[in-house]
């Protein structure tokens, strides 16, 4: 390794470094991407989406309702958390949060844990996830992970299922159980995602996971990181759609145009302002040895 480059240039020069769904998209999606965010850690002063304030607006809101639900949940008073909404100022907040504590009720009964975060090793790396939910009928032996999806724009069934949240983390909430419910096995048939959406609250997707899903998975996410980890600096190439590029704060970079593209179209695509971005609190994640 050359001493005086101040980024790593390959993945072998990151040990170990921890995937979360957000960094496996991005490969995914663009390994130029990939490379210039988790490598180089490079900060490229451009917008996501356009119109800038809309997008600035909605990633407020998203974080907040966030927030309010781990709140909420948390067992926080309603009526001071329904306090705070009302001051915020946000328009779509009042309707989110009032779709919310509908779905209280139901979010109450098992054991319940907001914002659960478990980190878990594979091969010289390690895979993450935050769970904004997990709810687990001990009777039942089987869990819901919850996701909150703030997007005003519903995206397609089907662009959900191909995307890697979908199957990671069903497939590390079976990996690791739940050691902080009294050690809690699960079974991958007893896991099921739900992405719920405060704008349109009646109408959440849901994935139930089984033993064939998570040995694909699997296979899936060692060939994934193995594939990153072979890469030379040259072969973190540019995606060939470059719809992708709208969306990319490195698309001038990469000379794949200025403009952003429009908050509506992106919504219907990708995670809502907000949600992909959140952070984590990496000591604060439990990691399973196996």
């Amino acid at each position: 390794m050359d001493k005086s480059r101040s980024h790593p240039e390959t993945l072998r020069e990151v040990q170990p470094f921890t995937f979360s769904q957000s960094s496996l998209q991005d490969f995914s999606d663009c390994p130029r991407r990939f490379q210039l965010r988790y490598l180089f850690q490079l900060s490229w002063p451009a917008p996501i989406a356009e119109p800038i304030q809309e997008n600035e607006r909605l990633t407020r809101a998203g974080e907040r309702f966030h927030n309010l639900a781990r709140q909420a949940l948390l067992g926080v008073s309603l009526d001071a958390l329904h306090e705070s909404v009302l001051a915020s100022g946000e328009s779509n907040l009042p309707l989110w949060w009032q779709h919310f504590l509908q779905l209280i009720p139901l979010l109450q009964v098992g054991e319940c844990r907001p914002e659960y975060s478990v980190s878990v090793p594979m091969g010289e790396h390690r895979l993450l996830a935050k769970f904004d939910l997990v709810q687990y009928f001990a009777t039942e032996q089987r869990a819901v992970i919850w996701d909150w999806k703030t997007s005003l724009h519903r995206p397609p069934r089907a662009r959900l299922e191909k995307r890697w949240q979908t199957h990671l983390y069903p497939y590390l909430l079976a990996r690791t159980g739940l050691p902080r419910l009294g050690n809690a096995s699960l079974t991958p048939s007893g896991i099921e995602m739900v992405y719920w959406f405060p704008h349109t609250p009646d109408q959440p997707e849901r994935f139930l996971y089984s033993e064939e899903q998570f040995q694909r998975d699997e296979e899936s996410l060692q060939a994934i990181l193995a594939e990153i980890n072979r890469r030379q600096p040259s072969q973190f190439e540019q995606t060939a759609n470059e719809r992708h590029c709208h969306f990319c704060v490195y698309r001038s970079l990469c000379e794949r145009g200025i403009q952003a593209g429009s908050l509506e179209e992106m919504e219907g695509d990708i995670d809502a302002p907000g949600e992909s971005s959140l952070d984590l609190n990496f000591d604060q994640i439990g990691e399973i040895a196996f």
